[in-house]
């Protein structure tokens, strides 16, 4: 018998919780919750998930400063979030924060159960050598999410690192929709809609380029997408 993948659903809603839970229990997943902000980070960080779902908005302890201290504990937690209906800074900030993924409000129950399946295949699955040297400048350790570049510490998130690992084993130019199926884990990005890969890219870009707003080292290129120019001087 093959164990259940096991959720955690923070929000504060008590129609959403409900139907979302019973919507994961359909779907065969083991689910568990919590409607207070600092209930569900202690429930987060003394548990084991395949996935944490957040809702910002929660009483006592908000899903921005959860997701933050949940990414401080256990780099390797995935995470999505759920935000406000076209709210960027909510959708930038959750992403900045360690999030691997957002949906908005309101959203396709169908869309959902999707974009969580895809979560929980990736979830602890990057197989990837200890150390990427991106450059003399750059480098990142795939195990502790680490890095160093021009002479600063840098931290790294899984999904960041996910992505730097497979640009460079790809060694060419990768697409948004290549990105989404391959590190996200979609199976198919028809009708996706999401700006998650756009948003992690000018996120890298200000931990590992000199100058992010004129890239030289993780750069786009037009009409087939972006690509990793490592072992080069930037």
């Amino acid at each position: 018998m093959s164990v259940k993948p096991k959720l955690l659903i923070v929000e504060d809603e008590t129609t959403i919780l409900r139907g979302l839970t019973d919507l994961f229990v359909f779907h065969g997943y083991q689910v568990e919750s919590e409607m207070d902000g600092e209930k569900g980070l202690q429930r987060a960080l003394s548990g084991s998930y395949h996935c944490i779902i957040l809702d910002v908005m929660l009483p006592s302890k908000n899903g921005f400063e959860i997701c933050n201290d949940i990414r401080n504990h256990s780099p390797n937690q995935a995470i999505l979030m759920l935000t406000a209906k076209n709210s960027e800074a909510d959708i930038i900030n959750g992403l900045t924060l360690g999030a691997d993924d957002y949906l908005a409000k309101p959203f396709s129950t169908s869309e959902l159960v999707l974009r969580v399946k895809a979560l929980v295949r990736r979830a602890g699955g990057m197989q990837a050598t200890k150390e990427l040297v991106i450059n003399n400048d750059v480098s990142v350790c795939l195990d502790s999410l680490t890095g160093t570049s021009y002479q600063q510490a840098v931290k790294y998130t899984r999904r960041e690192a996910e992505i730097l690992n497979y640009l460079n084993l790809r060694q060419a130019a990768v697409t948004r929709d290549e990105l989404l199926k391959e590190v996200w884990g979609y199976k198919s990005t028809d009708h996706l809609d999401t700006r998650t890969v756009d948003i992690h890219i000018a996120k890298i870009r200000k931990k590992i380029e000199s100058d992010p707003k004129s890239p030289r080292v993780l750069v786009t290129l037009r009409g087939e997408g972006y690509k990793l120019l490592s072992g080069q001087n930037a």
